[in-house]
């Protein structure tokens, strides 16, 4: 037997904690002395300790932690759960650091602010191109709401495709539109195909049209950062007398799997030059 303060070392808690425990119903004593009042516990109660502690890390309320130990939710129960957490746990990790991507962003654009930007810009001429996508609709054309589309529309496109035997050509390239509500971005999600690739059941193949006189930057880096890049190339057109003409084409030039070697270029189509 244990005292509650050598069971609440042992369990990693504190005493005025097990004590809690016990005057709610939730964990009580093995042994409590009549004369003294102390508390001991005994080493099988660790089980139930820690099943506490556990179902408390999952969110539930100690009332429903309670009524789950009264159903005797078995080891293989509780794994599960844990497991499931513990899934959201790192997906809500992942989104907090995207989210702080984004945020590091804005900042690096409100610092730049004034400033010509110091990468290169080039005006130059695209070829048409052929590309087999899959599109969504995003909610706007914010970081936070293109990332979540566009990543699962490329996972899927190229899960499609290497079911059909295609192989891609040449690099990914996304374009985006207004919906034609007007309620949100179509995001389309392409890559370059071989002349004469016929349309799979299962993706789309669009031709994209040549562009006379396009705006273009180098982002280096997850896109999830292209903001600070992207508003450089906005200073670039409007300092020049340009005018842009729509949502800018991302080429993704060399994708490996650390996102900050990711190589994208951005293309900006520029209206006709005024005469």
């Amino acid at each position: 037997m244990f005292t509650i303060g050598d069971f609440a070392r042992h369990g990693r808690v504190s005493a005025r904690m097990l004590r809690h425990y016990d005057a709610i119903g939730l964990l009580r004593p093995e042994h409590t002395d009549p004369f003294t009042g102390y508390r001991y516990y005994s080493a099988a109660q660790l089980a139930t300790l820690n099943r506490v502690i556990a179902l408390k890390d999952l969110g539930f309320t100690l009332q429903q932690v309670r009524q789950i130990l009264e159903e005797k939710v078995t080891s293989e129960e509780l794994r599960g759960m844990l497991r499931l957490r513990e899934a959201e746990l790192r997906e809500a990790m992942a989104a907090a650091a995207t989210r702080l991507a984004q945020v590091e962003a804005r900042l690096r654009s409100i610092e730049s602010e004034g400033r010509m930007p110091t990468q290169d810009v080039m005006i130059k001429s695209t070829p048409a191109v052929r590309v087999a996508e899959l599109s969504a609709v995003a909610a706007s054309y914010a970081p936070e709401h293109i990332g979540p589309v566009i990543g699962p529309l490329y996972d899927e496109l190229f899960t499609r495709l290497k079911a059909a035997g295609v192989t891609p050509a040449g690099p990914g390239i996304a374009y985006y539109e207004d919906a034609p509500d007007g309620d949100g971005i179509v995001v389309h999600a392409g890559c370059v195909l071989l002349p004469g690739t016929r349309p799979g059941e299962d993706f789309e193949i669009a031709e994209l049209p040549a562009v006379e006189r396009a705006a273009t930057i180098v982002h280096r880096g997850p896109m999830d950062t292209v903001m600070p890049t992207e508003q450089n190339l906005a200073r670039w057109i409007d300092a020049g007398g340009h005018r842009s003409a729509g949502y800018a084409r991302e080429v993704y030039l060399e994708c490996p799997p650390d996102k900050e070697k990711w190589v994208t270029e951005l293309q900006v189509p520029l209206a006709p030059a005024a005469r």
